[in-house]
C-alpha cells in the first residue's frame, strides 16, 4: 500500500512539479490585453530580413541616414550655414567616449591619464556644482532672515521709547 501511494506522489511530482520547474509557465495576460495574431510566414521573412539589415548596418562606424536620421538632418542644416559656422564645427574636440576608446587601444599606461582626466573633471563639476548651491542657499537664508528682520525693526520703532 505504501509503495502505491510512493509511486503516485513521485509520478504526480514528475508529470506536474517538475515540469513547471524545467519549463515555467508565464502568467496569463491581464483581460484588458489584446491578444495579437501570429504573423504569416511572409510577414516572419519580411521582419527578419529587416532586422538582419538593420544589424548589419549597425556594425559599420558611419551607420548613416537610415538608423539616425536625426544627426543627419543637423549636418544639412550646418550645411546652409556660412563657411566660418561649418569650419568650428570641424574643429571640435573628441567626446570623452571617444577620448577614453582611443586610450583604451593604447594600454594601461595610456588608459590610467584618460581616467584620471575623467574622475577629474566629474570631480570639478560636483565641486562647482556643490558651491553654487551652498552661494545659493546662503542667499536665500539671507533674504529670509532679512525679511524677519524689517518687521521688527519697524516695531520696535513705532514703539515710542521712554527717556530717563
Amino acid at each position: 500500500m505504501k509503495l502505491r501511494v510512493v509511486w503516485r506522489k513521485l509520478s504526480d511530482y514528475v508529470r506536474y512539479d517538475l515540469k513547471e520547474i524545467a519549463f515555467p509557465s508565464s502568467l496569463p495576460d491581464p483581460p484588458h490585453i489584446k491578444k495579437r495574431r501570429k504573423l504569416t510566414w511572409k510577414e516572419r521573412y519580411y521582419v527578419l530580413k529587416e532586422a538582419s539589415r538593420l544589424y548589419a548596418a549597425s556594425w559599420v562606424r558611419d551607420i548613416g541616414p537610415d538608423l539616425r536620421p536625426n544627426d543627419y538632418k543637423k549636418d544639412e542644416e550646418s550645411a546652409d550655414k556660412p563657411d566660418e559656422a561649418n569650419s568650428t564645427i570641424n574643429r571640435k574636440e573628441p567626446s570623452t567616449l571617444e577620448d577614453l576608446a582611443v586610450a583604451a587601444r593604447g594600454g594601461m599606461e595610456t588608459l590610467r591619464p584618460a581616467l584620471q582626466r575623467v574622475y577629474m573633471t566629474r570631480a570639478s563639476a560636483y565641486r562647482d556644482a556643490l558651491k553654487s548651491f551652498i552661494q545659493g542657499y546662503q542667499e536665500g537664508i539671507q533674504q529670509v532672515m532679512a525679511g524677519k528682520e524689517d518687521p521688527k525693526s519697524q516695531k520696535k520703532d513705532d514703539i515710542p521709547s521712554k527717556s530717563i
